[in-house]
């Protein structure tokens, strides 16, 4: 397993107790790709930019879909554009993955007896197993991206710290491109709370 897959199970087992915004989590995942392509090997950071080292596969499927999309060449990409670029809808994509591997189930529930709705829940496997081992053992880079998307185990205490200066550097921005996200949901909102103030005094 990687850790965006581990981070998709942790905020999913959590998501009663602590619900993740998709936005908030895809960039996350986003995020957890490089970290772990920072320790394939498969890319370096350089003053903020993305190289790429010589193409080689990378065992997991969407992690290679993410070595590949990367600049090959100059000018390289920056990490907080390509967490912009590679998030966007990333956690339906991971969703669907674990759906096709057997690691989720759609389940129909009903609700007041005149709406049927789908819920995909994810089932008793080593995947999960292994996933609720890191979380357990509050491993520092998933205990991390799980609380820079809000996800926090109450028996842990401050931020988790992590000794690699890269992957502090990818989780810098991550929590960055987090910040820009709230931003611009505040800034819809108070949008939104403008034109309906507008619209009461027009009558409608």
């Amino acid at each position: 397993m990687t850790t965006p897959r581990d981070l998709l199970i942790v905020a999913m087992d959590r998501a009663s107790s602590s619900p993740v915004e998709r936005g908030d989590l895809s960039l996350a995942l986003a995020g957890a790709e490089v970290i772990d392509l920072l320790g394939a090997q498969a890319v370096e950071l350089d003053a903020g930019d993305l190289v790429p080292s010589a193409r080689r596969a990378v065992a997991d499927p969407l992690l290679d879909e993410a070595a590949s999309s990367l600049a090959r060449q100059a000018p390289y990409e920056s990490l907080g554009d390509w967490l912009w670029r590679r998030g966007r809808g990333l956690s339906a994509t991971y969703l669907s993955a674990l759906e096709a591997e057997g690691q989720l189930a759609r389940q129909r529930r009903r609700r007041w007896m005149l709406f049927r709705t789908k819920r995909v829940v994810l089932v008793d496997s080593p995947a999960r197993s292994q996933a609720a081992d890191r979380w357990t053992a509050d491993e520092p880079v998933l205990a991390a991206l799980a609380a820079a998307i809000g996800i926090r185990d109450e028996s842990t205490g401050d931020f988790p710290s992590v000794s690699d200066d890269e992957v502090a550097t990818v989780l810098a921005a991550v929590t960055d491109a987090l910040g820009e996200l709230a931003d611009e949901r505040q800034r819809r909102g108070r949008r939104l709370d403008e034109a309906a103030v507008n619209n009461v005094r027009r009558g409608y």
